[in-house]
Parts: structure tokens; C-alpha cells; sequence
């Protein structure tokens, strides 16, 4: 059967798009993947996508999605229904939402926007309370991994895929995860997943 040729907008350095481009990976999903940078994202044409001016941006036939997690569900609906990627009971959906929601709040306040300030002294939020809530972030998802294998159910789910990216590139905003050995080895096994692709690390040597 031939995969629909879809399209995502992106960069390839933003942990937001490389939530879905992981997902595409682990569902062996073939796709086209075009460079998105602040030049495109303020065309007219990009604006038609998203009048947001946001990536990624998913394009699979006539449908149109921004939003990574939104990318996510709609991704594990659409092709992977059958799978246990997004669970359809009442609690294994509720903990799924449950850390999208911290994927889209603590997390991305977090190491997100401490990594944002890092590599390109970017962002209006102030890095010292982006660390801090970095490393609470951190304890609480050390202390739920130390009895857990994954995040929202005991097998992995687009929960993980969307804190991944941005919790395995934390040290680049200067957050350590020395101390969080649970998280880390919940990454581990993230990334030993058949089809894992990684995030490029940043070129920056003091933020490596």
C-alpha cells in the first residue's frame, strides 16, 4: 500500500518538530521534510498553513495541522489506530493528555526556554526561572520513572515522544540530568526503540 505523500514544515534544531518527525520515524511513515526557518514562517503562503506563523506544520493531502501534539494525535489516529501509541480507554487517554499537557506548560517553560536562551539568546521569559522550573520538572518525572517504564502507561506512547526531545537536550540549556538517573533511563529506552531518529545537538560547544 503507498504511503500519502506528506509534508512537514519544520527545523530541524526545534524539539516541537522533532516530536512528529520521530513519530513519523517509529511508524515508518515516508514523508518530505521542508525548511521552515523565521524567513519562510513569514511568507504569505506559510501564513496560509498557519496563519500563526508556527512549525511544524503537517500537510497530508488535504488536511492542514499545526500544533505538535495535535500532530501527534491526529498521526496515531490516522495510522496507527490499531497500536497502542494513544490508548482508547478513559485513564490511559486521560494520562496521555496528562503529559501532553506538561509538554505543552512545564516543559516548555522549562528546559525549552532554557535551551531557547542558551543557543540563541532568544525568548522573553527570564532563564534563571526556565532552569528552575526545569529541575522541578525534572525530580517529579525522575520520581513517577523510578516505578515506571514510561511515562503514561507501560508500554511507550505519544506522551513520550512529546517530552523526549526537549528533556534529552536539556543540557544545552545548562540543565544537567545528572541527577535524575530514572529519567535517563527512560531515554534510553526511548531511544532503543525501532526507527528512533535523534535530534541534532547543537553545534554551540559551551552548550553542548
Amino acid at each position: 500500500m503507498n504511503q500519502p505523500q506528506i509534508k512537514l514544515y519544520g527545523v530541524a534544531l526545534s524539539g516541537h518538530c522533532h516530536r512528529v518527525k520521530l513519530f513519523l520515524h517509529l511508524l515508518d511513515i515516508q514523508y518530505e521534510q521542508i525548511e521552515a526557518g523565521a524567513d519562510v514562517r513569514a511568507t504569505a503562503d506559510f501564513r496560509k498553513l498557519n496563519p500563526l506563523g508556527q512549525i511544524p506544520v503537517l500537510v497530508d493531502g488535504d488536511v492542514v495541522l499545526s500544533d505538535s501534539n495535535a500532530i501527534l494525535v491526529y498521526l496515531a489516529k490516522r495510522y496507527a489506530a490499531d497500536s497502542k501509541w494513544l490508548p482508547q480507554d478513559a485513564v490511559g487517554a486521560a494520562q496521555v493528555q496528562r503529559w501532553l499537557s506538561i509538554a505543552a506548560g512545564e516543559l516548555r517553560f522549562g528546559p525549552a526556554n532554557a535551551r531557547i536562551h542558551a543557543l540563541w539568546k532568544m525568548g522573553k521569559d527570564d532563564p534563571v526561572r526556565a532552569a528552575e522550573i526545569g529541575r522541578d520538572l525534572l525530580g517529579f518525572m525522575n520520581q513517577h520513572l523510578a516505578s515506571h517504564d514510561y511515562l503514561a502507561s507501560a508500554y511507550p506512547t505519544i506522551a513520550d515522544l512529546a517530552c523526549h526531545s526537549y528533556v534529552a537536550h536539556a543540557p544545552e540549556g545548562g540543565i544537567s540530568l545528572d541527577a535524575y538517573p530514572a529519567v535517563r533511563a527512560w531515554l534510553a529506552r526511548i531511544e532503543q526503540l525501532p526507527g528512533f531518529v535523534a535530534m541534532p545537538r547543537s553545534a554551540i560547544p559551551e552548550a553542548a
